[in-house]
């Protein structure tokens, strides 16, 4: 017999221990790489955590904390996907719209002048745009150049900055090569379209929707004091970017800029500043499609945005060393194979979200829907550098990070998830083929009703005594809820299937 209230003490004594190790190990992880500073948020059954390691400034000895702004790189792409979207949502577009019409010239691959660049291919990186040798002359020149140059000096035949390997020769649509001047181009869309600069825009209609202090320009954060620098080790930590030593740089240096002309300047691919809890309130936005924010876009428009629009088959992209296997509109979905590995295959389906890397930084953020998980990582400087990993694509850095991140993620689902009556427990969940309901008492009139996301009814029994077996085994994997119903109290609790 289970006394009262013996298993929600066990089950505060099991996540403050869970708690505990995941604070120590990855305390080990950044001591053992000698990195400059690290955060990382994780999420699990609505409920997050946050952890930071190191200085954000090392000349100012600024230690990282839950305020620090990092320059988060490709991550950023995911960001600026969802202010396309959000214009998409209001009906301004239509994805397989031909990019031309917004542009206001005819954006085509020399080699298929009749085929439409559409939204589309943009965002899942199958546009056929690549970033040839005319790119990094033209990101020179975008930002020291005035007049800020047209993003067609780049884009078009005639441009003082075009290479014919700026266009790949596949037709496109079917060919997948991740590049920063898709985002460049997505950039100078959401301008022409929402007829305001990318980064007002970004701030306006994104950012202080979802109550989030982060910004593509550095100027507009609350304290530039919170903003990490970057850093690389050659023979000494070295800054790389972001290094303001609390001084707010000068205002932008663009002349009369037209928005529509060149999105590139305010670094949709690579530059927004954002904290690691201000990463996972985005990540969470794109997980529960928008549930509960100020930020308001259709449900099918974030439906559409998590969408596999692009699946490697071996031959039809380039899989760059086996970390992109599938994309969707903006978000990398990650977990598919070993290369793209961050939790084991066949236990934890795909994560969506995006990783990054620039001046030392890495970066990840990812949610996992079925499993209601999600984290980010971002570390600001590792000693030895980029380090290839040895059982994935990903770096060896962030491997040692998912591995502790994957043990409590195991721990933390298998504890109960907790809801309306905090007596009533769920074990083991994550479940394969069976699970029990235990109640502290059982009452006259108990039952349970298991529903699936859409509201489905798969099951019902009913509870004849406080420890109740419930076969799953006919249940795919994914998220679940169960109704209890013990006496007069109503309790909905959280199954996932493995």
């Amino acid at each position: 017999m289970f006394k009262k209230g013996s298993l929600i003490i066990s089950l505060l004594i099991s996540l403050i221990s869970t708690s505990q190790n995941i604070q120590s190990q990855l305390e080990t992880v950044f001591d053992a790489y000698q990195l400059m500073g690290m955060s990382v948020w994780v999420s699990t059954n609505d409920t997050s955590e946050q952890f930071h390691f190191g200085l954000r400034d090392f000349d100012r000895d600024l230690p990282i904390n839950a305020d620090t702004k990092y320059r988060i790189a490709s991550v950023s792409k995911s960001v600026t996907a969802l202010g396309l979207i959000k214009l998409y949502s209001d009906g301004l577009f239509d994805l397989d719209d031909d990019v031309s019409e917004y542009l206001g010239y005819t954006l085509r691959s020399p080699q298929y002048p009749d085929t439409p660049i559409t939204f589309r291919m943009v965002l899942s990186h199958t546009s056929s745009l690549q970033d040839g040798t005319g790119y990094n002359p033209f990101l020179q020149a975008t930002f020291n150049q005035l007049p800020v140059p047209n993003i067609t000096e780049v884009l078009l035949s005639d441009g003082d900055y075009y290479t014919t390997n700026m266009w790949r020769t596949e037709t496109p649509g079917t060919f997948f090569a991740y590049s920063n001047i898709n985002f460049g181009l997505i950039g100078t869309l959401i301008e022409k379209i929402s007829d305001e600069r990318f980064d007002i825009y970004m701030k306006n209609a994104i950012l202080n929707p979802l109550g989030i202090d982060a910004s593509y320009n550095v100027r507009d954060l609350t304290d530039i004091n919170d903003v990490a620098v970057l850093y690389r080790n050659n023979g000494g930590w070295q800054p790389q970017a972001d290094n303001y030593q609390g001084v707010i740089p000068d205002p932008l240096n663009i002349g009369e800029y037209v928005p529509g002309t060149n999105g590139v300047y305010f670094g949709p691919q690579g530059s927004l500043r954002i904290s690691a809890e201000g990463t996972g309130t985005f990540l969470n936005y794109l997980e529960t499609d928008g549930i509960d924010t100020a930020l308001t876009i259709n449900p099918e428009a974030l439906q559409e945005m998590k969408t596999i629009a692009w699946d490697y088959d071996g031959a039809n992209g380039d899989n760059y060393f086996g970390l992109f296997n599938r994309w969707g509109l903006g978000l990398h979905h990650a977990n598919v194979n070993t290369g793209d590995q961050i939790c084991n295959l066949g236990e934890y389906d795909s994560f969506i979200g995006h990783p990054g890397e620039a001046f030392g930084l890495v970066s990840d953020a990812y949610f996992n829907t079925q499993q209601n998980i999600s984290f980010t990582l971002l570390i600001n400087g590792i000693w030895n550098g980029y380090e290839l990993g040895e059982n994935s694509s990903y770096y060896t850095v962030e491997e040692d990070v998912f591995q502790v991140l994957c043990t409590y993620f195991e721990n933390t689902l298998t504890v109960s998830n907790v809801d309306g009556n905090r007596e009533i427990m769920i074990s083991p969940n994550p479940a394969k083929t069976a699970t029990h309901i235990f109640l502290p008492t059982h009452q006259q009139a108990s039952s349970y009703h298991i529903y699936d996301t859409r509201g489905r009814l798969h099951s019902k029994a009913i509870i004849s005594s406080i420890d109740t077996i419930i076969d799953v085994s006919n249940l795919s994997k994914g998220l679940y809820f169960i109704k209890v119903q013990n006496g007069t109290t109503i309790t909905t609790k959280k199954l996932l299937i493995k």
